[in-house]
């Protein structure tokens, strides 16, 4: 049995010798030729990874870290502005109604709105703003950063206001004499303004607002998102809506440049 395993491994060993000995033998020179063509290869390989594959990693890694995402086409303003104004900044807490218009939360924990998306939102709010006459609107503010914004907003557009504090009654008590009836309810935060947002939604008056990460938003019918605590972001939000609501409905103003609502407002005598 021994012998015979023996024999095989022999008559195996001798095939196997065989086959090599028939199979076609690289020359020198056809070894030096496919070596050649390996090294040829692997630093073509190379000059693509080192030409490509840093730069896109480099570009994910920036747009990754950077609070905000590509610019919007046809924006109203430039990036630069929006950033500037700080109307993308929210704020450390982020509610389930304002968290699908989060893009990311910043290292510090600040959420981050999308700038395109404010954009869109803006365009939007003005949209619905202009279905309403100047003299069926009524804008109110109780925080002081909206102050200055909201009154410009009123006289240049013609819109009544009310800041500071806002009127008890004045939608739903008749007695009074302050009394007013109105179409379409703009305030600029619903939790300040909560008051004003009760009594529109006992008597059935559509409300507007500006809704930052931290708001609830029931009873809001159209909501524009964005920073509602910054004296430039709202400076921002109402020099947009007043430009694009005149526009829609063709109303010839005397618009104040943007600086006077974002940055030259401390220096400025208050719109009376």
């Amino acid at each position: 049995m021994a012998e015979t395993k023996t024999t095989k491994k022999k008559v195996v060993k001798k095939k196997v010798e065989k086959k090599a000995d028939e199979a076609p033998k690289e020359t020198a020179a056809e070894k030096k030729a496919k070596l050649a063509k390996l090294m040829e290869k692997a630093k073509s390989l190379e000059s693509g990874i080192a030409d490509d594959v840093p730069v896109k990693l480099k570009d994910k890694v920036k747009k990754k870290d950077s609070d905000e995402p590509e610019e919007a086409k046809d924006a109203l303003v430039p990036i630069e502005d929006y950033l500037k104004s700080s109307i993308h900044l929210g704020t450390r807490v982020i509610t389930p109604d304002m968290r699908s218009y989060v893009y990311k939360r910043r290292a510090d924990g600040l959420a981050v709105f999308n700038t395109a998306m404010l954009d869109d939102k803006i365009k939007e709010a003005a949209e619905y703003l202009a279905k309403f006459a100047p003299e069926d609107i009524v804008v109110i503010c109780k925080r002081e950063a909206g102050w200055y914004p909201v009154k410009m907003f009123a006289k240049v557009l013609g819109i009544r206001n009310y800041t500071k504090k806002y009127p008890a009654g004045i939608l739903t008590n008749p007695n009074l004499e302050d009394f007013i009836e109105t179409e379409l309810i703009f305030i600029c935060d619903p939790w300040l303004d909560k008051n004003a947002l009760k009594d529109s939604n006992d008597i059935g008056i559509p409300v507007m607002s500006v809704c930052d990460t931290n708001n609830y938003t029931k009873g809001v019918d159209q909501i524009l998102p964005g920073n509602n605590k910054s004296a430039k972001s709202l400076g921002m939000i109402f020099y947009l809506l007043t430009k694009i609501y005149a526009e829609k409905r063709k109303m010839k103003i005397d618009l104040p440049p943007i600086a006077d609502w974002i940055e030259n407002w401390e220096n400025l005598s208050p719109p009376k």
